[in-house]
């Protein structure tokens, strides 16, 4: 009985001291935050500006066509989270 009460007791000390041992001072708190991906962008040419002489009501007509491009894009850097500091709630 004496054994008993002596590994009870014990067992509550030791159980008290553990949990003293893990509380600790927050130093720094993080959100998760997700970043969209990012992408490298450039145009390419299909078909170039243009100026042609059309009919059109009986007249003749001097018409600008713009230049015409595609944008490709390419990523380089994918979509990912990232921990920011923020402040502590």
């Amino acid at each position: 009985m004496l054994k008993k009460a002596i590994v009870a007791a014990f067992v509550v000390a030791s159980a008290t001291t553990a949990a003293q041992a893990w509380d600790g001072e927050v130093v720094a708190c993080y959100d998760t935050v997700l970043v969209p991906a990012q992408y490298s962008v450039r145009e390419e040419l299909v078909r170039p500006a243009r100026t042609e002489w059309e009919h059109r009501n009986g007249q003749a007509v001097r018409v600008h066509y713009p230049a015409v491009y595609v944008e490709v894009r390419r990523e380089t850097h994918p979509e990912r989270y990232v921990n920011r500091p923020a402040p502590c709630r």
